[in-house]
């Protein structure tokens, strides 16, 4: 369990490194400084993102931590989207990241 929230709280600090800006109202913002503060919040990503892997290999395949970041980061994602940026989610969204949520289920079947 540990490892799953190591891996949302990083997802939360890369999700909003590469997306804070797109948001209406920063394009003022200099590249230099938007790959900089990037940079800044991405690292508390990585201070995350580490340890969760180290600790879950001790439980997991290497495929199935991916296959856990992957699905982690698309909730992160989908909440980020929705709250922060104010984008609405459309049908196809919707289906697309069911299909994929599909995917983890295909990977942690005992086949």
């Amino acid at each position: 369990m540990l490892t799953i929230i190591l891996l949302s709280l990083s997802n939360c600090f890369m999700t909003i490194a590469w997306y804070w800006h797109t948001k209406a109202g920063f394009e003022h913002i200099p590249m230099w400084k938007v790959i900089a503060i990037s940079w800044g919040i991405a690292l508390f990503e990585y201070c995350l993102m580490v340890p969760a892997n180290r600790l879950g290999a001790l439980k997991f395949s290497p495929y199935e931590l991916k296959t856990i970041q992957e699905a982690v980061s698309l909730l992160v994602f989908i909440l980020f989207a929705s709250i922060y940026l104010g984008e609405g989610f459309k049908w196809n969204y919707g289906l697309g990241f069911l299909l994929m949520f599909g995917a983890v289920f295909v990977i942690f079947k005992k086949w």
